[in-house]
């Protein structure tokens, strides 16, 4: 009985250690769970801590914020754990059976995605930063009418997903993309991804191979260095917030906010079209959700420093690239060229469009990838028919 009580106390403090590189984030590594399965009130808990407010403040409220970091925290984190509950109880849609959106629970945090499709290979998309699941609009269910099952994720922090006070790095991410493809879909998938999103594909593709079929890398975010290259790795305490990082995210959604359509088109140099009224709307409504802030942070503390050649090392001959040579965020002509140089057996369609190609040209891109999956999947077959071969004939 000791030793339980010893163990679980250890428990407690590694999720404070863990939590504390942010201000307010031990109280919900403390109780998020109790919080989201209902053990302990939201309600409650947020009734109490305006009271005993009040009881330190005489019966007011301070307009300037609250006496004390742990009433804020609590506040917090009920605040924005019953809005995202209201949240995925609104957007738990069936279209005329197409496809359906649905709220998966990780590790406490809410998480949508959108599902579409009955029979064939498995598809999972990933979408890019300040992106969500339904920016691959006319790939679901392009892709689900061709013969596929397709899965489109809302990353943590992003969409309609949860924003909890966490430290958000490119592993958590990976992380989340295991256990969706272990416990959601069930099966390896073919996993879609672009900018931020492709990296994230990448690193799911070398640490947890045996989950891949194959990867569409569109757009990745990532370098591409020369083999024998040295490589600096950050530690997990450079992911330490600080005043600089709380100020520069603040700073950055005040300019995204009023500047998000002009950027959003320049993403779709060829159809400028696309990036339409609901697109922006969609977006600009999210950057008002609770968290958003804290998601901006990791801006300051991504670490992309491992190149995209040695994630896709064992498994080049299962990877395309598709690349919008019009892409404004970075130079896609010396990426192609260092790809080429860099990672055998890749191989690279090169197209007419900008940033979130699978977007701004969608009948394009849905074109490629069935071509691709088709290509796979054709090889897996003609492999598992030559092994069954093998076998009776050494029998």
């Amino acid at each position: 009985m000791k030793f339980c009580f010893t163990l679980n106390l250890c428990r407690v403090h590694d999720k404070l250690r863990a939590s504390e590189n942010r201000n307010g984030a031990s109280f919900n590594a403390l109780f998020g769970s109790a919080l989201s399965l209902g053990i302990i009130s939201r309600r409650r808990v947020h009734y109490e801590a305006i009271k005993y407010e009040k009881e330190r403040k005489a019966g007011f409220l301070s307009p300037f914020g609250y006496s004390a970091a742990t009433i804020a925290a609590a506040v917090e984190a009920v605040c924005s754990k019953e809005w995202y509950w209201i949240l995925a109880l609104r957007n738990q849609i069936n279209n005329d059976g197409k496809q359906s959106t649905r709220i998966w629970r990780w590790n406490g945090f809410l998480i949508q995605y959108t599902v579409a499709g009955e029979d064939g290979p498995a598809v999972l998309l990933v979408h890019g930063f300040g992106a969500f699941g339904e920016h691959y609009r006319d790939n679901i269910y392009g892709l689900s009418s061709t013969g596929h099952r397709v899965w489109a994720i809302t990353l943590l922090g992003f969409g309609k997903s949860e924003k909890p006070n966490i430290v958000y790095t490119e592993l958590l991410w990976a992380d989340l993309l295991r256990d969706f493809i272990v416990d959601v879909v069930g099966e390896p998938v073919h996993l879609v991804g672009n900018s931020i999103g492709g990296y994230i594909v990448a690193i799911v593709a070398r640490v947890w191979n045996v989950l891949i079929k194959s990867i569409v890398l569109i757009n990745s975010a990532g370098n591409v260095i020369p083999r024998n290259t040295s490589m600096s790795l950050s530690r997990q305490s450079d992911r330490k917030t600080s005043v600089a990082t709380w100020l520069g995210s603040r700073i950055i959604l005040f300019y995204l906010r009023l500047r998000i359509q002009e950027l959003v088109k320049q993403c779709y140099p060829t159809k400028i079209e696309r990036a339409d009224d609901w697109l922006i709307n969609e977006m600009l409504r999210a950057s008002y959700d609770p968290g958003v802030p804290v998601v901006l942070e990791s801006i300051f503390s991504f670490n992309l420093s491992i190149p995209l050649n040695y994630l896709l090392e064992d498994v080049k001959e299962n990877v395309i690239i598709i690349q919008g040579m019009k892409d404004p965020i970075s130079d896609s002509n010396a990426t192609v060229a260092m790809l080429k140089e860099h990672c055998d057996g890749v191989i690279i369609k090169k197209i007419d469009a900008g940033h979130c190609p699978h977007d701004e040209v969608p009948e394009l891109v849905n074109s490629i990838i069935c071509d691709w999956i088709h290509r796979v999947e054709s090889n897996i077959l003609a492999g598992f028919s030559e092994l069954i071969m093998n076998t009776l004939v050494t029998q």
